[in-house]
C-alpha cells in the first residue's frame, strides 16, 4: 500500500503551460532588464545577484553593461542560472503587481491542489525558477492566490533538478521519507533523479501526443488522472 504524505510539483509543463513562461515572462524580463538594472543598481539585493552572475561567468571584474549583455544572452539560452532566475523574479514582481499578466494554470490544477491539501497532504514546489518567482507565480495565478496551499518551495539553490542528491535534500528539508513523497514533472530526466532518491513519480504529458505505450514512470494527461494509492 502506497502512502503519499506530500507532493512536490514542477511548474512549467506540469501545473502551467511552457508557453506562458517562454512567450510572456521571458520576453517581459528581457525587455525590461537593462533599465531595471540601471534604475535599481543601488539596491544590495540586485548588486548581490549581479556579482553572482559575474562570478558564475568567471568574470573577476566587468562593467555593468557587460553583465547586462551576459544576462540577456542567458535569457535567450534559457540558462538555468540561479542569479538570472533571481533577477528575472525581481522584474516579474513588478509586472504581476501592475496587473500586466496573471500566471497560467491548466484548468484542473487549482481545484486538485485544494483537494489534496484538504485531504491533509503537504504541497511543495520544486522549479528552476527562483523561490521568490515561484511564490509570485502562485500568488498571482489565474485561479487567485494559491500560496496558502503550499508548505514550501525549492529552486536550484537546493541543487540541479536532474541530480538525485537534490531530491534527497528536499526529503531531508521537509523531514519526510522519500517513499512517502510524490514528485510531478513533465521532464523524464528529473523524474529519473527523483525515483533514484526513492520518490514516487508522475510524468505529466499534456501537450505531447501520442502517450507512450510503456514508460518507467506513471504517465498522466492531467492532475485529475493522478492516483495516490494502489
Amino acid at each position: 500500500m502506497i502512502e503519499i504524505r506530500a507532493i512536490v510539483t514542477d511548474i512549467e509543463g506540469t501545473t502551467s503551460s511552457i508557453s506562458f513562461v517562454r512567450d510572456v515572462l521571458f520576453p517581459y524580463a528581457r525587455k525590461r532588464l537593462p533599465a531595471f538594472v540601471e534604475t535599481h543598481g543601488d539596491k544590495p539585493e540586485l548588486q548581490h545577484w549581479l556579482h553572482e552572475a559575474a562570478r558564475e561567468a568567471g568574470l573577476v571584474e566587468a562593467p555593468r553593461q557587460d553583465i547586462i549583455e551576459l544576462l540577456l544572452q542567458w535569457i535567450d539560452q534559457d540558462r538555468k542560472s540561479t542569479a538570472l532566475k533571481a533577477l528575472q523574479g525581481m522584474i516579474w514582481q513588478e509586472g504581476y503587481a501592475a496587473g500586466d499578466y496573471r500566471a497560467h494554470l491548466y484548468p484542473e490544477v487549482a481545484a486538485r491542489l485544494r483537494d489534496w491539501r484538504a485531504d491533509g497532504l503537504r504541497l511543495y514546489v520544486y522549479s528552476s525558477g527562483s523561490v521568490p518567482a515561484q511564490k509570485l507565480f502562485f500568488r498571482y495565478s489565474e485561479a487567485g492566490d494559491l500560496t496558502p496551499l503550499f508548505a514550501g518551495y525549492f529552486d536550484t539553490e537546493t541543487g540541479p533538478k536532474r541530480e538525485t542528491e537534490s531530491y534527497r535534500r528536499i526529503a531531508d528539508a521537509i523531514d519526510e521519507q522519500p517513499r512517502h513523497l510524490l514528485f510531478l514533472s513533465d521532464i523524464v530526466e528529473e523524474l529519473d533523479a527523483a525515483k533514484a532518491a526513492g520518490f514516487h513519480t508522475g510524468w505529466l504529458i499534456r501537450e505531447q501526443q501520442p502517450m507512450p505505450d510503456a514508460a518507467r514512470h506513471p504517465v498522466y494527461a492531467d492532475f485529475d488522472a493522478i492516483t495516490l494509492s494502489s
